[in-house]
């Protein structure tokens, strides 16, 4: 499966380097043999955490700095923006979890920030992705919270979906000023959340494990800001103090080695997504993002 995108800055389509594409494929392939190499190993990978965990301590020893200016070069990762000299990382997951300089962030209050780097998706009304991976598979909100009066409040609201691949910078940040509840742990299992995995069950999205975060805002009411875990990701680190104010662009939060997920969901009439991840997400195409570029503006009423 080939899994295409668009370069917001360029406009270009590209076709994505998938980190373990291999593996991938044969534990979410459709072919016979896969099934059955899937039915035998997938449980013992995702099932439980332990695997994960593991994995997650072996990039953490000293000896796996060998793999960084290998990965750096495979995946054109760009070192220009990071806030300490690669040679300084002591193993990957120090290079992994990396720091970067500051970023202009787009202008204005009332512009929600893309809140992580990573391939979007986004949908002014919750309803419309159904089907957005898989056509014919409904995307459960209740399951997906874990609360249906939290899935009846938004249930025709907005949501942005953003898909973190390994080469990414992975801390994610506020999109918005903010008072921030305390962050939710909803425990779940560690699927993959590639596309290859999606488009074989979209449940992995709402069965994985998870934390959310409310965050009051001015200018876009109550946002439910979600990290999705993944497959290899060992822990979802917070990092902010919950009910003290944070500022568009603060750091929330990041995650260990990994792909993984962040999803935002606003309250109905609260957000009108830019016009190119809107159009991007009809053609059910991802677009890759910076964080602290726009998302969306908060909805102005006719």
């Amino acid at each position: 499966m080939i899994i295409r995108y668009i370069d917001r800055l360029s406009k270009q389509e590209h076709t994505e380097l998938v980190y373990g594409g291999f593996f991938l494929r044969i534990l979410y392939g459709e072919r016979w043999w896969e099934k059955i190499l899937s039915f035998v190993f997938l449980p013992l990978i995702c099932a439980s955490s332990i695997a994960s965990h593991l994995y997650g301590w072996i990039q953490k020893r000293f000896f796996t700095k060998a793999k960084i200016a290998p990965f750096i070069r495979r995946f054109n990762v760009d070192t220009s923006e990071f806030a300490q000299p690669v040679s300084s990382y002591k193993c990957f997951n120090d290079f992994f979890i990396r720091k970067i300089k500051p970023r202009p962030l787009a202008p204005g209050a009332d512009v929600a920030l893309i809140p992580a780097d990573g391939r979007y998706l986004v949908y002014e009304n919750i309803h419309a992705c159904d089907g957005f991976w898989i056509k014919g598979h409904k995307f459960h909100l209740e399951e997906l919270l874990n609360s249906p009066i939290l899935a009846h409040k938004y249930a025709h609201g907005s949501i942005a979906i953003a898909r973190l691949a390994p080469p990414d910078y992975h801390r994610f940040h506020f999109p918005a000023d903010c008072e921030p509840d305390s962050p939710q742990e909803i425990h779940g299992k560690l699927y993959s959340v590639s596309p290859i995995a999606l488009r074989r069950n979209i449940h992995y999205l709402t069965t994985n494990k998870r934390v959310l975060t409310p965050l009051h805002t001015h200018h876009f009411g109550t946002i439910l800001y979600l990290e999705i875990g993944a497959t290899y990701v060992g822990t979802i680190h917070q990092t902010f103090a919950p009910g003290q104010h944070q500022i568009r662009g603060a750091e929330k939060g990041y995650f260990s080695f990994g792909g993984s997920c962040v999803i935002l969901l606003f309250e109905p009439f609260r957000i009108t997504f830019d016009a190119d991840l809107i159009s991007n997400s009809h053609r059910k195409i991802e677009t890759l993002c910076k964080f602290g570029q726009s998302l969306g503006k908060a909805f102005a009423p006719l």
